[in-house]
């Protein structure tokens, strides 16, 4: 289950799950940290195991229906254990968005939400010459049985 961490921005676990999330670029985390603490619409939500936190996710529900991720990291030696994909399913599971939305620069992060069934595509490259990619995941409505 996903805990609120906006509560929490301020603590050193936190602080160092969004500093993997922003690439520990010092103004992007500090702008990461004043947007998630001015900003209701955006959540901040973290996962723990055993007491400790091992992954955050940030994210806003937009008005059509979406659901955007803004930030997502899991500390070093919890990667692929799955908890990603199990912040992501909980997600699903608890707003029932009708779809899914991500950008990264990241093709590691890319390869990751097209392994969870997201369509990845293109952006092209930023202003830095990054490739640029948007992660869409639109989720099946369920059928009525009769």
């Amino acid at each position: 289950m996903l805990i609120d961490l906006k509560p929490l921005l301020d603590t050193a676990e936190v602080k160092e799950l969004l500093a993997y999330a922003v690439l520990a670029e010092p103004e992007a985390m500090a702008d990461a940290q004043l947007e998630y603490g001015s900003t209701p619409a955006l959540q901040l939500g973290g996962w723990e195991e055993e007491d400790l936190l091992v992954g955050l996710v940030g994210f806003e529900e937009t008005e059509d229906g979406s659901l955007d991720i803004r930030h997502i990291a899991v500390l070093p030696e919890n990667r692929g254990k799955g908890y990603a994909r199990g912040m992501l399913l909980e997600l699903l599971a608890s707003r029932q968005p009708r779809y899914v939305l991500a950008e990264t620069e990241d093709e590691i992060a890319a390869d990751f939400y097209r392994a969870l069934g997201f369509m990845v595509y293109s952006l092209g490259e930023n202003a830095a010459g990054i490739e640029m990619f948007r992660c869409v995941y639109e989720v099946e409505e369920a059928e009525d049985e009769d």
